[in-house]
């Protein structure tokens, strides 16, 4: 039973940084995607970043590219998500996912099997 567990939120002030972390256990995810989403108070599930497993390529959201990084630890199963310069707008709760999405679907939640529990962001002086 593939199991994720998010680590990393907190409060952060405006223009600082956080970095999420996502453990992967009970599978083998050579051939998986990690995506990471975020949902605000009010507003749909969005889609933040992946990364396909094997061969680390990414995909970022527009509100993520130039801020955000994401990231894999192959050795410790576990994926990355580093968040720079934070503003209030990215206050959410983020959640990791896993599957062996395709990539036509990384951007979907739907295209992913396994999700975390969630961590909350909040960007507030």
């Amino acid at each position: 039973q593939v199991q994720l567990a998010e680590s990393g939120g907190g409060l952060v002030q405006p223009g600082g940084s956080l970095r999420l972390s996502c453990a992967a256990s009970g599978g083998s995810f050579g051939s998986y995607a990690m995506g990471w989403f975020r949902q605000a108070p009010g507003k749909e599930r969005e889609f933040v970043a992946a990364l396909r497993w094997s061969n680390s390529v990414t995909k970022y959201a527009d509100s993520a590219k130039g801020r955000f990084i994401v990231s894999i630890n192959n050795a410790k199963n576990t994926g990355y998500l580093q968040m720079n310069g934070l503003t209030p707008e990215d206050t959410a709760l983020y959640y990791c996912a896993a599957g062996r999405t395709i990539w036509g679907m990384i951007e979907r939640a739907d295209g992913y099997s396994y999700w975390g529990q969630g961590t909350q962001v909040t960007v507030s002086s």
